[in-house]
């Protein structure tokens, strides 16, 4: 079915109910404190820029949360690093039993001494310069035999068996 209104002048689109009773198009919408932009007496300033002699800067409804300038960055929202700053205790998160984890990672700690454990290295990075002074006394003591303590240590650092020197688990 047709519309009898659409090619009447005027009328650019449908209309529903009988002629004249739709809105006009051609006036201007009369909001109140709209200012147009034909009248150059009385606009305000664009976001950022001054105003004009006479003027008052223009105000805006809420107060800025983070108290930024135009222009500007917001202040960030916590201080500290780490990847939780919510938890201080626990910057790099918890494991499912509640403790926090390490600092330390896993694969760094296995690896460090898989490769390098007849000089203790896996275990100095953990904070276990105990074990570590240890590990090179047999590893050198035994000409190379004791090494393979240092290899089933990285072996059990990577599978997370051992925590650093606090007790915290190494994170992924």
């Amino acid at each position: 079915m047709t519309d009898p209104y659409q090619n009447q002048p005027g009328f650019g689109g449908p209309q529903y109910g009988p002629p004249g009773t739709g809105p006009d198009l051609n006036k201007q919408p009369e909001v109140p404190g709209q200012q147009y932009p034909s009248d150059p007496y009385n606009q305000q300033p664009q976001y950022g820029q001054q105003p004009q002699y006479g003027q008052q800067p223009p105000q805006y409804g809420q107060p800025d949360p983070y108290g930024q300038q135009p222009g500007g960055y917001p202040p960030p929202p916590y201080p500290g690093g780490g990847y939780n700053p919510n938890d201080p205790e626990a910057p790099y998160g918890r494991d499912p039993f509640g403790v926090p984890f390490s600092d330390k990672q896993k694969l760094t700690a296995g690896l460090l001494q898989i490769f390098l454990g007849g000089f203790g290295i896996g275990r100095f990075y953990t904070g276990h310069t105990g074990i570590a002074i240890a590990q090179i006394a047999v590893t050198w003591l035994t000409c190379g035999i004791g090494g393979i303590w240092p290899l089933i240590d990285g072996i059990m650092m990577l599978t997370g068996k051992v925590p650093d020197s606090l007790g915290r688990p190494l994170r992924d």
